[in-house]
């Protein structure tokens, strides 16, 4: 009797161990890292460039679903939902938040100085606030700066050379946005350097669009320029197809819009700017501090333009635009 009471004390200890083991193994491997996205855009809207972070994360490492888990939050083109949502980040206890956009870094910054934040900028990181200074950031945030307000001026320059018959420029910005300001005073400056005339629209939504363009015709503006911003990316359709039908002749910072008809581009590659932000944020799972991090300045500045767009507007796209695109879309 002792003997099996013994013998059954053995196994009952034994199967204790057993499924102890695997729980004590569970506890000592390391937790997944949670990554914050935070983006003004629609989520279908912007699956290439969602696609070109997951993809800079897995060059470096990450793969999601298998090492690194990225909890999504979109602004939808609504620059004063950020607040809430970068809150929200916080309450998932993120190990970094990637924020796209100005109104997004902006507002990631706002809502924590200990979780590190990566950001892709279109406006000067330093002057925005973001960073004391590009070789050394400082405090939790580092990112990449695409140029977008900087590049306004060459863009204007490219959109002459387009349209060199053009006397007046309208501009179409979101009178919320954090860059439109800087835009404004760098397309004025510009336009009056070029003897031109500007004419500046607002819009903030798809009615304010429609209502825009319907006051541009009105003015007879010989072209437009359309300032960087989430929410007009988010809306490229609807001004690409808006330029078509009013004959404007349109310049556009991504080359998302001529991909889908508009006439041109200038910009940094939007792609590549995702795919150097999943980079920082894996150099920072990794251990890396942010403030150790320089912010990284774009340098794959893409001319694309849209030969049956230029076609179908009447223009005869000069030799040296041509010879300096990127590419041309035939």
């Amino acid at each position: 009797m002792a003997s099996y009471l013994g013998r059954r004390q053995f196994l009952a200890t034994l199967s204790g161990a057993a499924a102890a083991w695997p729980l004590a193994a569970l506890a000592q491997q390391p937790a997944m890292p949670v990554v914050g996205y935070l983006s003004a855009h629609l989520p279908g809207a912007s699956a290439p460039l969602t696609e070109a972070f997951r993809q800079g994360l897995k060059d470096s490492g990450y793969v999601e679903g298998e090492n690194v888990t990225i909890i999504y939050r979109w602004a939808e083109g609504q620059s004063d939902r950020f607040p809430a949502l970068a809150t929200e980040l916080l309450h998932k206890r993120v190990a970094v938040i990637a924020a796209f956009g100005n109104s997004a870094a902006l507002a990631a910054k706002a809502a924590t100085t200990a979780i590190p934040i990566v950001f892709s900028s279109g406006e000067d990181p330093v002057r925005l606030g973001l960073v004391a200074s590009l070789a050394q950031p400082g405090g939790n945030v580092t990112g990449i700066n695409t140029f977008a307000t900087e590049l306004a001026a060459k863009r204007l320059e490219l959109l002459r050379e387009m349209v060199p018959a053009a006397t007046r420029v309208a501009v179409l910005v979101s009178p919320n946005a954090v860059t439109s300001e800087p835009t404004v005073r760098d397309m004025s400056a510009g336009v009056r350097a070029m003897g031109l005339q500007v004419q500046v629209l607002n819009a903030d939504t798809s009615r304010e669009i429609e209502a825009a363009f319907a006051r541009l015709a009105r003015e007879r503006s010989d072209a437009l320029f359309v300032a960087s911003n989430p929410f007009f990316h988010s809306r490229r359709v609807q001004i690409v197809q808006l330029a078509a039908r009013h004959a404007i002749p349109t310049t556009y910072a991504q080359r998302d819009f001529p991909e889908i008809g508009g006439l041109m581009s200038y910009g940094a590659s939007v792609t590549d700017a995702y795919r150097q932000v999943a980079v920082y944020t894996a150099r920072i799972l990794k251990g890396t501090k942010p403030a150790d991090l320089p912010v990284v300045q774009s340098t794959k500045i893409e001319l694309v333009i849209n030969l049956p767009t230029a076609r179908a507007l009447g223009l005869e796209v000069p030799p040296t635009l041509l010879a300096a695109a990127d590419e041309v879309i035939e």
